[in-house]
């Protein structure tokens, strides 16, 4: 799997260089996040709905390894301040992705919202879970991708550009944060 996701990264590399418009340039990117952004692949967010602001934040971090996933580091690391500019407003234009059909068990979409309002998770995220300038589009993500990511925030695994998100799971148990997800992925 490595070697396919390095093989793809460094054959849009290449293709990204010889690129004229900014959608030929991100079509290696959309390989992995799904046709508009709608990722189809575990653990791979969809990049649709997301804000300009937030997404320059999260390629520059990239590019500067202050945010350690290969594939996306070397993405990233020939872009030049333009390139990151470029690459967050088109990542701004894609449609935001659409809710599960199901709409989730009523006793866990319950025990989850109790969840949202005591660790104020629809304070920075909005009540809807569209996110702000440098906040992120978490409504409708993949539940696959926000476990992990809330996970990752937890151990400290992964950084933000603060110390937000860490502090704020430092006393979510596991579970709670698969419920969180499981919400936050299916709420309307």
């Amino acid at each position: 799997m490595h070697k396919i996701i390095a093989a793809l990264a460094l054959a849009s590399i290449v293709f990204s260089a010889s690129a004229q418009t900014i959608e030929e340039r991100a079509a290696p990117c959309l390989a992995c996040h799904g046709d508009n952004g709608q990722s189809q692949t575990e653990n791979i967010p969809s990049l649709g709905g997301q804000q300009a602001a937030y997404a320059l934040i999260q390629l520059f971090m990239f590019r500067e390894k202050l945010r350690v996933f290969e594939p996306m580091n070397d993405m990233t690391k020939s872009f030049t301040d333009d390139d990151l500019h470029a690459f967050s407003d088109f990542i701004a234009t894609l449609p935001k992705p659409a809710p599960p059909a199901d709409a989730g068990d009523p006793a866990r979409m319950a025990r989850a919202a109790a969840l949202v309002q005591q660790n104020h998770c629809n304070s920075c995220h909005q009540p809807d879970f569209s996110g702000g300038d440098n906040i992120p589009r978490i409504a409708d993500q993949r539940e696959d991708y926000l476990a992990k990511t809330m996970r990752e925030y937890k151990d400290n695994s992964r950084h933000g550009y603060d110390d937000t998100m860490a502090e704020v799971l430092q006393p979510v148990t596991a579970d709670q944060i698969d419920d969180l997800a499981y919400y936050i992925s299916r709420v309307r």
